[in-house]
């Protein structure tokens, strides 16, 4: 089994760190490889990142759709999703974005949960997934730590200490049974947070790869009946020509 994960922005560092995390936790025969596109923002803080990074994501599906190496379900790796739905359309693997994988698991271990994400802008992100998946009932609370998405990778020991006071703010007022990580960038944090804290810790990036590797071993794949058919050919013009008459069936 073949899982891309598409990284959606453009920092290689945070690539190799969710790439390191879906291997450490898939099966044997899963074979993980994680891209990024070429262009595109450095980190996703706002809806305008989300909405450039979402072109990459469509792109980085196509070449796995179109490439040597047949890919068996693709991971997005943001937890704003981006593209989600429109990379949907461009095959009929699975799709699994890390925030929707992550709601998932959290209501399979608790009945109440909160998510702790790096800004306050992308917890209302966040918050608007959560009502528009279904999950808006069973979580307590968005918490942000108020740390930049590099801080993960530039000023680690920092952004976790950070990460665990919040965590801990949200262990002791919410009055939950689990903590959902907000960013694919917290991917390695998983352990220590549970350790520092004593409650499950939930994250997207390998909440994913599992369910994955579930949704493959049950040969399901992404419907091609209703509105995740696949696009209809067209022209394009301009920087996006390339998608002009896409053959992806």
């Amino acid at each position: 089994m073949h899982i891309r994960i598409i990284n959606p922005n453009t920092t290689r560092g945070m690539t190799e760190t969710i790439g390191k995390a879906a291997k450490d936790v898939a099966a044997p025969g899963t074979r993980i490889t994680a891209t990024q596109p070429d262009s595109g923002p450095v980190s996703i803080e706002s809806h305008f990142d989300e909405a450039i990074s979402a072109v990459g994501v469509a792109e980085e599906v196509l070449a796995g759709e179109q490439g040597d190496d047949p890919v068996d379900a693709y991971i997005i790796a943001c937890f704003g999703d981006p593209g989600l739905l429109a990379a949907r359309e461009l095959t009929r693997a699975p799709v699994v974005g890390i925030a929707e994988a992550a709601f998932h698991v959290a209501t399979m271990i608790s009945t109440r949960f909160s998510v702790v994400t790096t800004l306050g802008r992308t917890g209302i992100i966040a918050e608007h997934l959560l009502e528009s998946y279904g999950f808006s009932h069973h979580c307590r609370r968005v918490r942000a730590a108020e740390i930049p998405v590099l801080d993960l990778e530039d000023n680690a020991d920092a952004a976790l200490q950070r990460l665990i006071e919040e965590c801990l703010r949200a262990k002791e007022e919410d009055n939950i049974g689990a903590i959902v990580l907000g960013c694919g960038g917290m991917a390695d944090l998983t352990d220590h947070i549970s350790e520092a804290i004593g409650l499950p810790i939930v994250e997207g990036v390998t909440a994913a790869v599992k369910l994955s590797e579930a949704l493959v071993g049950l040969n399901l794949g992404t419907s091609k009946h209703g509105d995740l058919a696949f696009p209809r050919p067209k022209p394009f013009v301009g920087r996006f020509e390339s998608f002009s008459n896409l053959k992806t069936q």
